[in-house]
């Protein structure tokens, strides 16, 4: 049995969800645009240079959460899903997802991107597993604080061990692990399985897979 783990923004989806996500609020005028957009712009490059402070951005991300009815979040969410990601799910992305899912492995999206945004996502590619970071909620309403460890950096490593003890597995269950990613933040869970994969990867990424001798693949 095999262990197949997926990155999510900018590995299987051709864009990044948590930044598309404060985008499509704006857009719909539930955040003010001239208050959010800046700072959402400057977490999202703080995550590509590996300088961002989670718990500062979690704050920034999961507060909106916790001012509307789930209802209306889902009712945003589905025409978020519509008419924002799924543009950004390729052929390629939802083949791969398809071959391994056939192929009898254990798989599973593997993201910092709490769950709210992204369980619609894993169940639109068919995706059994989530390993995301949690919104605390409290009599069925969002806290607009994050439960637990979040799955990030380091993080996801301990998110994933935990969701396999829950299957009544671990590491040793399997012959082969995967993870693909196109991050150099997602070093310590690629160093931590025996196959992992670069995909569409930053230049750190790149250039640690190529000294590696990784797998570099694209999904565009």
């Amino acid at each position: 049995m095999d262990l197949v783990l997926f990155d999510l923004d900018n590995t299987l989806l051709a864009g990044d969800s948590d930044f598309e996500w404060a985008q499509f609020l704006i857009t719909k005028g539930v955040l003010d645009r001239e208050v959010y957009e800046a700072r959402n712009q400057a977490f999202y490059d703080q995550y590509k240079a590996g300088t961002l402070d989670i718990f500062e951005f979690l704050d920034f991300q999961l507060k909106p959460l916790a001012r509307h009815s789930r209802a209306q979040l889902d009712a945003w969410h589905q025409e978020f899903l519509d008419t924002r990601i799924r543009p950004m799910m390729t052929p390629q992305s939802q083949a791969l997802v398809k071959e391994h899912l056939e192929s009898g492995a254990i798989v599973a999206i593997v993201t910092a991107t709490n769950s709210f945004v992204t369980g619609p996502i894993a169940r639109a590619f068919g995706i059994p597993h989530l390993v995301a970071t949690v919104p605390a909620q409290e009599n069925g309403a969002f806290t607009g604080k994050p439960r637990g460890i979040p799955a990030f950096k380091a993080g996801k490593i301990e998110r994933v061990e935990a969701w396999l003890e829950s299957l009544g597995l671990c590491w040793e269950s399997f012959e082969k692990s995967s993870f693909y990613s196109d991050s150099h933040n997602d070093l310590p869970l690629m160093n931590k399985v025996n196959n992992p994969v670069a995909v569409d990867p930053d230049d750190t990424l790149r250039a640690h897979a190529t000294a590696q001798g990784w797998p570099v693949i694209s999904l565009r």
